[in-house]
């Protein structure tokens, strides 16, 4: 009970902070409906957005609605989506998608994780970003990248990143969720990177070890 109420204490600081920090949540990846933007986070694996954001409008150019980019070769697509790595995969998932979406969706991005996740390249990640991002369904995408910095402000002891999501989810708001997931990727990117702070070194991590006095 202890441990539990000390984690909701340094939620609530983060929480408050990073609103003070961060009003507005702009989406990093260049994007202009659903189906764009689900495109472009299944790119963003293990690939950072600036280069996702250069190769996306080369690739919607090219097709930017599912009945379109169904009926692209993977060949085409991974011409110009090689850069962003994992191209054959990516560029063989975009394709298959898209042929789904058609052929099951009526060429719409369906709004449930389950259908989401059911879709060629798309994980759980991928799906919880499109769901919070395109239709404001509360979810709390978390990568490596949250699931380090939930372990060093101590708000998780999880074990990977779907223990730490549930552990997130119990402590914060869920009205603040799809706000909050991108606030903390944004101050980990600018001030607590796994090379630029050693959990001591930024203001929310100084502020979070700071003893407080007797």
């Amino acid at each position: 009970m202890r441990n539990r109420k000390a984690r909701l204490i340094r939620a609530q600081y983060i929480d408050n902070r990073l609103g003070e920090l961060y009003r507005e949540t702009p989406v990093p990846l260049d994007h202009k409906d659903p189906y764009t933007l689900l495109v472009a986070v299944l790119l963003s694996a293990q690939c950072t957005d600036k280069r996702v954001n250069e190769v996306t409008p080369a690739l919607f150019r090219l097709a930017d609605r599912p009945e379109l980019m169904a009926k692209k070769s993977v060949a085409q697509v991974l011409a110009i989506v090689r850069p962003c790595g994992l191209g054959p995969q990516k560029a063989k998932a975009i394709v298959e998608l898209s042929k789904i979406l058609v052929k099951k969706h009526q060429s719409r991005v369906p709004k449930t994780l389950e259908e989401l996740e059911e879709l060629p390249g798309v994980g759980h990640k991928t799906a919880q970003v499109v769901l919070a991002q395109s239709f404001g369904i509360p979810t709390f995408p978390v990568d490596t990248h949250i699931h380090r910095l939930a372990k060093r402000w101590k708000l998780t002891a999880g074990k990977n990143v779907l223990e730490t999501e549930r552990d997130l989810k119990s402590l914060f708001p869920e009205a603040h969720w799809n706000q909050l997931h991108l606030r903390i990727i944004f101050y980990g990117r600018e001030h607590c990177s796994a090379r630029g702070c050693n959990g001591k070194i930024c203001e929310i991590c100084a502020h979070l070890n700071t003893k407080p006095k007797a």
